[in-house]
């Protein structure tokens, strides 16, 4: 079946950032455009992918805005984006935007366009200070913490939708509870977890030292679900963890939003500030790459035999997956777990973290699932 396109990321500012974080990996794809020092998507380049998703997309479209640190752009940069997607749309198409920002050029302004226009905030906001500034620093090594958290209370003040994004490295491990209690009682109900997994820049032969392991973030996924879980009313959860609630559609026999939880990869395309397409924000090299939007056509691209080779990549799965219990549920994980530790030997990095934590949280979703086709949704 001819895939449609539903949903693009979008680098503007392609790996350009105004941190240095030590865990980021997308700093490295620099290296990628090795011609140019500085990154900036041009109007040509906007107005082209804006045309193209919008007047072949389907009726529900998203764009997904990231980086680097999309923010880069200006603001003006994003008035277009609006001002374009309304002018290629048709009647009765539904368009969400998320930006994804690490917050340090958030004020007031920028608040107020983000309410009107409804962008749902990703924000980049690892915990309380000594968490957050463990590895979320500037160049200098200055402190991060101050300016994200001031974003934060500038945002929910002007009543936009903010999730927190947290990357879970070794450090931050043990701290799921002070985490997810710093997040929770601070206004952002909403949180998205990622582990953090990469080959030491300095001897690729190991982990990064900021690399979390298999063992410890299973212990994490493990305490955070019971925290979560205490936290229902009446049935219901009153905190958002996005891979639980992804997780959960697997239990009732739907496809899940997330796709390192489909059997599958490419079921969208990025687009990198020059119109570059690849095939995923974790595979932008010259292996995967698609064509641009100013030759080229976004739903071939998405529909061509590169990414069809690309998705067809995690049906290969590691030799202990076929026969596990849990495959339904966690499909592998996200092909560039299997990469990130050579010890692993092509098995993913987590496998045993999901091991522990469906042992330990099936039965709670088993009866979630029972709940939703009894009586509906839970929420």
């Amino acid at each position: 079946m001819r895939k449609v396109i539903n949903s693009v990321l979008v680098k503007p500012a392609g790996p350009d950032c105004n941190l240095a974080c030590d865990y980021c990996f997308y700093l490295k794809k620099s290296r990628v455009f090795p011609d140019q020092k500085k990154h900036r998507m041009n109007d040509q380049v906007l107005q082209a992918l804006v045309k193209q998703v919008m007047e072949t997309g389907g009726r529900q479209l998203s764009f997904g805005w990231q980086g680097g640190e999309p923010t880069l752009m200006g603001l003006t940069f994003f008035q277009k984006v609006v001002e374009y997607q309304k002018k290629y749309g048709s009647p009765g198409q539904i368009v969400g935007n998320g930006l994804q920002t690490n917050g340090i050029l958030i004020d007031e302004k920028w608040a107020g366009f983000l309410h009107q226009a409804k962008f749902l905030v990703g924000l980049s906001l690892d915990g309380p200070k000594h968490v957050h500034d463990r590895y979320r620093k500037y160049l200098s090594g200055k402190s991060s913490w101050e300016k994200v958290v001031r974003a934060r209370d500038i945002l929910l003040a002007a009543d936009v939708e903010v999730n927190a994004l947290v990357v879970v490295n070794d450090y931050s491990v043990h701290y799921v509870e002070e985490i997810y209690e710093y997040h929770k009682t601070n206004g952002l109900s909403y949180m998205q977890f990622i582990p953090c997994v990469e080959p030491d820049p300095q001897d690729t032969s190991r982990t990064a030292p900021y690399s979390v392991s298999g063992e410890d973030y299973g212990r994490f996924l493990i305490k955070l679900f019971d925290l979560w879980s205490a936290d229902f009313r009446q049935g219901q959860p009153t905190t958002f963890i996005r891979w639980f609630d992804s997780l959960f559609f697997t239990y009732v026999d739907r496809e899940a939003p997330e796709c390192t939880l489909l059997p599958e990869c490419g079921v969208y395309v990025v687009v990198e500030h020059n119109g570059g397409v690849y095939s995923c924000d974790f595979f932008v090299e010259p292996g995967w790459y698609l064509g641009n939007v100013l030759e080229n056509n976004l739903e071939n691209m998405l529909n061509s035999n590169t990414q069809k080779r690309f998705g067809e990549v995690k049906k290969v799965l590691p030799t202990e997956c076929p026969d596990c219990q849990w495959l339904d549920h966690c499909r592998g994980g996200c092909p560039k777990d299997r990469q990130g530790d050579p010890a692993d030997r092509g098995s993913n990095h987590f496998c045993q973290s999901f091991k522990m934590f469906f042992q330990h949280a099936d039965g709670t979703f088993r009866k979630l699932a029972d709940n939703w086709k009894s009586q509906g949704p839970p929420r």
